[in-house]
C-alpha cells in the first residue's frame, strides 16, 4: 500500500468528522453575498439615516460572524447530535413518492397563482398538502383550505398592502 492510499481514508475520515464546516462555508458565502449586494445597491435617502440597507448589513454581518464561530467550534471538536432534534428513525429511507407529490402540489400552486389568483391556488396548496400527508376527510379539508387561503389573502392583500393576485375575487375586497 502506498502512502497516498493510506492518506485518502484518513482525509475522508477527517472531512466526515468535520462535515459541519460545509454549513459554516455556506453561511459565510451567503453572508458575504448579502453584504456585497447591499454595498453595491444604490438608493435610499439622505433624510433616513438608518434606512433599509442597515438591516441587510446587520444580517449579512451576523451570518459571517456565525459562520466563523461555527467553524471555530467545529475545529475545536464540537459537533451536532444526529438525533437530538426529533424522534426520527434515520434508518428508514425517505418516502420519495410523498416528496414528489408535495413537489407537484407546489408546482401546481405556482402555476395557478397568476391564472386563478391566490385564494384558489392557496386552496390547492393547503388541500393538496393535507391529502398528500394522509388526511382522511377531503370534504372538510377543502373547506378549511379555502378558509385559510381566503383569510391569508384578505390579511396580506387588504390589510398589509402586499399585492397578491385575487383572480376571480379581484376587486371584491379592495
Amino acid at each position: 500500500m502506498t502512502m497516498v492510499e493510506e492518506r485518502a481514508p484518513e482525509r475522508q475520515g477527517w472531512l466526515r468528522a468535520h462535515s459541519e464546516l460545509g454549513v459554516s462555508l455556506l453561511l459565510f458565502v451567503v453572508g458575504v453575498l448579502v453584504v456585497v449586494d447591499t454595498a453595491l445597491e444604490s438608493g435610499g435617502s439622505s433624510s433616513d439615516p438608518i434606512g433599509p440597507r442597515t438591516i441587510a448589513f446587520v444580517l449579512g454581518g451576523a451570518l459571517v460572524l456565525l459562520s466563523v464561530l461555527l467553524a471555530a467550534d467545529v475545529l475545536r471538536g464540537g459537533h451536532g447530535e444526529a438525533e437530538a432534534g426529533e424522534d426520527v428513525d434515520l434508518g428508514t429511507p425517505a418516502d420519495l413518492r410523498t416528496v414528489g407529490k408535495l413537489a407537484g402540489v407546489l408546482i401546481a400552486t405556482a402555476a395557478l397563482i397568476p391564472l386563478l389568483g391566490w385564494p384558489v391556488a392557496g386552496t390547492v396548496l393547503f388541500w393538496g398538502a393535507a391529502a398528500t400527508l394522509g388526511s382522511k376527510t377531503p370534504a372538510r379539508d377543502v373547506l378549511i383550505a379555502a378558509g385559510i387561503s381566503l383569510v391569508t389573502w384578505i390579511v396580506f392583500d387588504g390589510l398589509l398592502g402586499v399585492d397578491l393576485p385575487g383572480g376571480p375575487l379581484m376587486g371584491v375586497f379592495g
